[in-house]
């Protein structure tokens, strides 16, 4: 049984990933755990998400390169590279440990030699849940996600947890639901076996791609970084937009 009184582990983030709660801290330094399980979910359906002209435009001009698991703890590092963050050291170090033991994956944006972009996440079963993603040139968060959808389709994956419900990821095709049905669509998903892809795919016009002219959606391309709890998948430095987790403590009651 799950005791939330126990030091982090590995093995503790997996078993509360499971009962469908998820750990964040005040700042880098916070030596405090602080569980979340949210009465309403974000999750992001995986025959939803929206790709908008421009978006598969830039995908289209493969400008930059895709990679997976190739700097996993420098894409933790950049989304926590900020003022205010949930990823503590501790919560970072937790992570690696649960990359190095196959369960969490980076999904990288390459520019040459510079990381530009990235979202990281946890597996676990047919289950995703997406901790942080962050951008350091217009829109390279957004390309890191639509390959991380393209992924977790062919992966055979059935959930997408984003935490939390953020503007940026209901433009993207995000939706919330309740605690109770996410907790049914968890133990769904725990129940399926599912594997991580790592070749290469081109996300292209997915189902749910927006075929009408840009809106909003994308006006506001990524201008730094994105946050997962920070508003999203947390992201690196800069402001940026949000897809995954708030920084205002949503209680576990």
């Amino acid at each position: 049984m799950l005791s939330l009184d126990q030091e982090l582990t590995p093995e503790i983030l997996l078993q509360a990933y499971a009962v469908g709660i998820f750990p964040m801290a005040e700042g880098r330094t916070d030596p405090t755990i602080h569980w979340v399980d949210p009465r309403r979910r974000g999750i992001l359906p995986l025959d939803g998400f929206v790709i908008s002209r421009s978006l598969a435009r830039r995908l289209r001009q493969a400008r930059f390169a895709i990679r997976i698991d190739s700097d996993f703890e420098a894409v933790v590092a950049a989304c926590a590279d900020r003022p205010e963050t949930w990823i503590s050291e501790a919560i970072q170090r937790h992570y690696v440990g649960l990359h190095a033991r196959g369960h969490a994956h980076s999904i990288e944006v390459w520019d040459g030699p510079r990381l530009v972009g990235g979202v990281y996440g946890v597996t676990l079963g047919a289950a995703f849940f997406g901790e942080s993603m962050f951008s350091r040139v217009t829109d390279a968060s957004k390309i890191a996600l639509a390959h991380t959808v393209q992924r977790l389709r062919a992966g055979g994956f059935q959930l997408f947890d984003t935490q939390f419900l953020t503007p940026h990821l209901a433009r993207l095709g995000g939706v919330e639901i309740s605690r109770e049905h996410y907790r049914a669509a968890l133990a769904a998903a725990l129940g399926k076996p599912a594997s991580f892809p790592t070749q290469a795919y081109w996300p292209g016009e997915a189902p749910g791609a927006d075929s009408g002219a840009d809106s909003g959606a994308d006006s506001g391309a990524d201008s730094g970084a994105d946050s997962g709890a920070d508003s999203g998948a947390d992201s690196g430095a800069g402001s940026g937009e949000s897809s995954g987790r708030v920084q205002a403590r949503t209680q576990t009651s």
